[in-house]
């Protein structure tokens, strides 16, 4: 190993001692003697060990730590992670040269000798004694692969691998007894294949395939004999011999190598020669490693699959349990991403928001019944450069979010809709609504305390040409503010919570949406794939099931591994759920969604945007994929007015406008020769009453909310007060802003 040539600073003497110790113990060790704690070879002085008898019998051989796979649903390579890059082969998996060659240089008479090499160990101290320091080791390959199996077994924390490669007697004492053990257990051919897969060639490859791999391009199968003398040259020192950054100094050490195969028989001098003659011939793979590497814009779900992992208590008891296995790797997962899906979605979000512009978009889709993600992009793409970000604005915090979500506007409002009909109110349900309107003076809440409107506070809808009576079917096609707050104070505060708690509704940060009328208005962040999760129920008839990723894993010894399974169970009745999915075609139909209607399948969605046009929202669905589109900026900052977004300036940007038609061309290329299923849907009669109202649609707006209102800030509405304590939410965005 390339760290093994220490000298410690000791005099020639002192090193020949040193060694004539290790001799000595080596025979002491051959004969089978117990070691004393102390005695004459000073074993109890600093760096020692306990008796000899008292070393735990058996090496405790760590998985050693491999690349893991990410698959999408159809075995196509999303990425590749790992801690260390490392693919484990067979010994007929790797080039006879490779195997010569490395025998050849580190431990020529490997084969002859037992764990310890005695004559290589006079051979070392006359050696070191000439030249005045540590030309030469005396370590065989066993005793090597024992070190590289201490330190592969310490990982990344630096006090362990300190310990493990410390220059002491205890840990040749350690490594003596391993050795023996190992050689007696394993047997040469074993130890060589282990070693092999173990060490380190530089690059941040460990192991001959991915050495083999990363200079050359090839399988270790392949090596010739001129590649095999350079990988095995750089074992020594993968730093000093490093053919990228150093070819000279590599190109000497490989004929050094080539040399000893030819003095040792392995190959003929004139082999040698004409190998020493030929270039190094690298073809150089740079690593690819993580998320970043991730095909099809499929970064950030790659991102989530590393964050369910970590997290989910089906993987490991603790998070120190569940990061060991995924650090170690070897892994094969198999996700649930869809790549007709994610190709459409990625290239729909494309074409309508540039990489470049002030605001973002982001995209989910899942799929209704299992709760599987088919897909998930967004406008910035994964990495570290400019106008790039490694935050998921598609999820909870907790799991690579942003930051806590983003104030969904009106398409919080199905939510309220759906629990006042599962609490009988009729379908045909009318409300005064006019323009603008008193909150309610007190709503119910679950705690049994009111909320009060101490501060007469007050809603209006966005244009004036909007006003009541309206019945709801109107009132969700047109998104009418006031009509959906007479609603909750009908209905209580609680049931729309119940109905949030059973849709997987809650904020960014993980909490309960707040006991406030605002919630219906959109005031709160929630991420889009929570608003995705939460409307597929719509599209299931009332079922909801929670979200997943990852549909199978399998461990490096090819067993499989327990994954999180989707949980479904009925959020409300076939009935209710029927008669939303009437309500929101006909936002598509008529209302503030136009933009978004497919024509040539069933499909439903509601609008949202939120004050200050900071947050603009599409959430549709057809009966087999549910998707959430949002567009805004991370950090809440952007007023989306008079803007230039996808090479287009828009006067004011609505929920239909802009996220109504990314939602749109995503679902076409993701449902192309795809089924396409009918709603249950019902008759629900049109008011008979023909009053002078404004058609609705994106240019009426209706579908604004208070969503992100500041407690004391400027009011986006005129004549409209805000209670502080109504909004409240929403702007909780500072921790991490993309």
């Amino acid at each position: 190993m390339g760290k093994k040539r220490s000298g410690g600073g000791l005099s020639p003497a002192q090193q020949a001692a040193k060694f004539l110790g290790v001799s000595v113990l080596a025979g002491a060790v051959l004969a089978g003697i117990a070691l004393p704690a102390a005695g004459a070879l000073g074993l109890a002085a600093k760096g020692s060990v306990e008796g000899f008898d008292e070393i735990p019998a058996n090496l405790k051989q760590p998985p050693l730590s491999q690349r893991t796979t990410i698959l999408d649903n159809k075995g196509g390579t999303i990425a590749t992670v790992y801690s260390r890059d490392r693919t484990v082969v067979p010994l007929e998996g790797i080039s006879p040269y490779m195997q010569k060659a490395l025998v050849a240089i580190e431990d020529s008479r490997f084969y002859e000798h037992g764990a310890v090499d005695v004559k290589g160990i006079l051979r070392a101290i006359n050696q070191n004694a000439r030249s005045g320091g540590v030309a030469q080791g005396a370590s065989t390959l066993t005793q090597q692969y024992v070190k590289n199996v201490f330190m592969e077994e310490a990982g990344d924390d630096p006090t362990k691998l300190a310990q493990a490669t410390q220059q002491t007697i205890g840990r040749k004492v350690r490594e003596l007894k391993y050795a023996i053990q190992l050689e007696d257990k394993l047997g040469k051919k074993k130890i060589l294949a282990n070693y092999l897969n173990i060490t380190y060639f530089g690059e941040q490859a460990y192991g001959i395939e991915a050495a083999a791999q990363r200079y050359f391009s090839k399988p270790a199968k392949d090596l010739t004999i001129e590649e095999s003398a350079m990988l095995a040259g750089i074992v020594q020192s993968p730093s000093r011999y490093d053919p990228v950054n150093d070819e000279a100094e590599a190109t000497k050490r490989r004929n050094v190598v080539l040399q000893r195969m030819a003095d040792v028989h392995d190959i003929s001098q004139a082999e040698a020669d004409r190998a020493k003659a030929k270039p190094l011939g690298l073809k150089v793979s740079k690593p690819q490693n993580g998320c970043i590497t991730a095909v099809k814009g499929a970064g950030f779900f790659c991102d989530y699959v590393r964050a369910v992992f970590l997290t989910d208590p089906v993987f490991g008891k603790t998070k120190e349990q569940r990061a060991k296995i995924w650090n170690r790797g070897g892994l094969r997962v198999q996700t649930t991403l869809d790549p007709q899906t994610q190709d459409s979605v990625q290239a729909s979000i494309k074409s309508h928001v540039y990489q470049k512009d002030k605001v973002a978009a982001a995209g989910t889709f899942v799929e209704p019944g299992t709760g599987k993600i088919l897909g998930m992009a967004q406008s910035k793409p994964y990495g570290f450069g400019k106008n790039e970000t490694q935050l998921n604005y598609s999820v909870n915090y907790s799991l690579g979010g942003s930051n806590y979500g983003f104030p969904t506007g009106s398409t919080f409002k199905p939510f309220l809709a759906a629990a006042a009909l599962e609490q009988g109110t009729p379908v045909t349900k009318s409300y005064p609504a006019p323009y603008e309107m008193p909150y309610p003076t007190s709503v119910q809440t679950c705690s049994g305390k009111p909320w009060l409107n101490n501060g007469g506070f007050t809603v209006s809808n966005e244009n004036k040409s909007e006003k009541g009576p309206y019945a709801l079917k109107e009132a969700m096609a047109k998104s009418i503010n006031t009509y959906f707050v007479q609603m909750i104070e009908d209905t209580g505060i609680c049931p729309v919570m119940d109905m949030a708690d059973k849709l997987g509704v809650v904020q960014g940060n993980g909490d309960k949406l707040p006991e406030v009328p605002s919630i219906v208005l959109g005031a709160k962040g929630i991420s889009p794939l929570t608003m995705a999760t939460a409307y597929a129920a719509f599209a299931n008839r009332g079922t909801y099931c929670t979200p997943v990723a990852i549909e199978a894993i399998t461990a490096p010894d090819g067993t499989s591994l327990p994954v999180p399974q989707t949980s479904c169970k009925r959020a409300m009745s076939e009935k209710t759920a029927d008669a939303i999915n009437t309500l929101l075609s006909g936002v598509i139909d008529s209302g503030t969604g136009q933009q978004a209607g497919l024509t040539d399948r069933a499909n439903a969605g509601k609008t949202g945007t939120t004050d200050s046009r900071k947050n603009a929202w599409f959430v549709g669905y057809t009966p087999n994929l549910s998707g959430a589109v949002w567009v805004g900026s991370a950090g809440q900052d952007v007023q989306m007015e008079n803007i230039p977004i996808g090479g287009q300036v828009y006067d004011k940007v609505f929920g239909g406008q802009v996220p109504g038609p990314i939602w749109r061309d995503a679902m076409v290329g993701a449902l192309a020769g795809k089924p396409s299923p009918a709603f249950n849907l019902i008759n629900i009669p049109d008011a008979n009453k023909d009053k002078g109202k404004g058609k609705g649609g994106d240019k009426g707006n209706g579908d604004q909310g208070q969503g992100g209102a500041k407690p004391g800030g400027n009011n986006p509405f005129p004549k409209i007060t805000l209670p502080p304590n109504l909004i409240g939410g929403g702007n909780g965005h500072g921790r991490r802003h993309g």
